[in-house]
């Protein structure tokens, strides 16, 4: 059997590279949200309003509903150890940062707050904040862990079942992390931060919760007694770890995959509720009353904020960076090629330039290893 060869056309081809290439799986970055756009809803409009409507119905019935925990005001007994191992991620992935920070360069813009992780800050044009210029480069600045972990406070609750937070009560009421306050709320104790813990559950009558529980705190436990009110950051001094740079990323990384496995378990229980139109944050059954959001519309909600359900996103914000592949060029990543870059998390870029490797999941997918980054000369030429 003879063989004629026979050219390919570039129509062939490409449909030959787009079947080859369908198995590589490319997760994509969240979409930025427009100023007047909301996040995203947790569980659908419908959904909610099936159950807006049986709480209705329930509250018209005066019998007696018997709660699960965490809604009766007990623990959940299988999240305990998740708790625990949350709290110590976090505390760890705070110490790996802040020792592997000491040896690789934090950059991050003073107009928009971009961040860039390595000696060689990017010279892709995506500035867009107010006073930005004209071609929109960054003016870059040395960083810090702050910027790559950013802080997302909440409102700490000495009883989680009790009335909100008022707008008066705002600068009475502590605020602390909301990744350390929800792993209070799962069993974790914290002096400076006490905690109510029931040993018999609340009850659901009428819609209204009713505690049969007949103890009071103590004069000494009062919320508020004794509080160092100077913040996470300031109150945490990490020790200067001798241990090799690679070693600490390497337990960095397993600490940031903990801490955000974990966050996810809890929220599946305990209720954590986000503004959806700001970065607010407030861990429990119920948003607080404090009328400080500034986003979208917010005079016409009277600077109340929009609350919904939250995610492990808005607990522990990921803060996006080009990733650099080649750890030995001194040359700057160019605009032209920024379809080419991937991104990643900005600690996890952190570590992976110290010497941690990117595991499977969301952050190795994002990593796009299968696409070659052409030279400047050769952009034209790639397809």
């Amino acid at each position: 059997m003879s063989y004629s060869p026979r050219l390919v056309s570039r129509s062939n081809l490409w449909r030959t590279f787009i079947r080859h290439s369908s198995v590589s799986t490319v997760t994509e970055l969240p979409r930025k949200l427009k100023r007047s756009e909301r996040k995203p809803w947790v569980t659908s409009v419908n959904e909610l309003k099936r159950k807006a409507r049986l709480e209705r119905e329930e509250k018209q019935s005066a019998r007696e509903q018997i709660l699960r925990p965490p809604e009766n005001g007990l623990l959940v007994k299988e999240l305990i150890p998740v708790a625990h191992q949350v709290y110590a991620a976090t505390a760890e992935l705070l110490s790996c940062a802040s020792n592997v920070a000491k040896t690789l360069a934090l950059y991050s813009c003073s107009v928009c707050g971009e961040v860039h992780v390595g000696h060689t800050p990017h010279k892709i044009r995506t500035c867009d904040g107010v006073g930005s210029l004209k071609n929109k480069e960054h003016r870059w600045m040395k960083g810090g862990v702050e910027q790559i972990l950013p802080q997302v406070e909440s409102f700490h609750l000495y009883d989680r079942l009790g009335r909100a937070v008022s707008h008066d009560e705002q600068l009475i009421v502590d605020r602390i992390p909301a990744v350390v306050e929800l792993c209070v709320q799962g069993d974790v104790n914290i002096p400076e931060y006490p905690t109510r813990r029931r040993t018999f559950p609340a009850y659901s009558v009428a819609g209204r919760i009713i505690d049969f529980e007949r103890r009071f705190p103590k004069e000494e436990d009062t919320p508020g007694k004794d509080i160092n009110t100077s913040g996470f950051w300031e109150k945490r001094k990490y020790p200067v770890d001798v241990t090799e740079p690679a070693e600490v990323a390497i337990r960095g990384m397993e600490s940031w995959e903990v801490m955000r496995s974990g966050i996810r378990k809890l929220v599946s229980e305990y209720a954590v509720h986000t503004c959806g139109y700001c970065p607010e944050i407030q861990v429990g059954p119920k948003g607080h009353r404090v009328r400080n959001c500034q986003a979208f519309k917010h005079q016409m909600r009277d600077g109340q904020h929009a609350w919904q359900e939250a995610t492990v996103d808005d607990l522990a914000p990921p803060v996006y960076v080009w990733h650099v592949r080649d750890l030995n060029s001194r040359e700057p990543m160019a605009n032209d090629l920024r379809r080419y870059y991937a991104m990643l998390p900005a600690v996890v870029e952190l570590f992976a330039q110290a010497g941690g490797r990117v595991s499977g999941g969301d952050c190795a997918s994002l990593m796009r290893e299968d696409v070659a980054v052409p030279e400047l000369e050769e952009m034209k030429l790639a397809v």
